[in-house]
């Protein structure tokens, strides 16, 4: 049962892709524009992977932290997981929400 409702939720979650991609053509078409890949320098993705790194190098017992100090560490990793989105490095990001959510499920 557990595998017919992931199946349809995969199927809805692809159909509106689908539906959404095809208005996006539409436009596209209609506007006469024709989409191009964002270039970013490649220093920019570094700068940013290096200053995650650096944080994570601090080994931090988010159980020995207050709630304020876990609450100021959400915070510096939600602007790092921004970071990252903006270099389009959704895998760091995805590491930081993780980070971020076993912090924030300890209040």
């Amino acid at each position: 049962m557990y595998a017919d409702t992931v199946t349809q939720s995969m199927q809805r979650a692809i159909d509106e892709t689908a539906r959404r991609r095809k208005i996006q053509m539409a436009y596209n078409e209609e506007h006469g524009i024709v989409p191009q890949t964002i270039k970013k320098e490649i220093r920019d993705l570094i700068a940013v992977t290096k200053a995650v790194a650096k944080e994570e190098d601090k080994e931090v017992d988010i159980n020995s932290l207050n709630k304020q100090e876990r609450k100021e560490l959400v915070k510096k990793l939600e602007k790092q997981m921004q970071e990252a989105v903006e270099v389009l490095d959704f895998e760091l990001a995805s590491q930081i929400r993780d980070m971020m959510l076993e912090v924030k499920a300890l209040d």
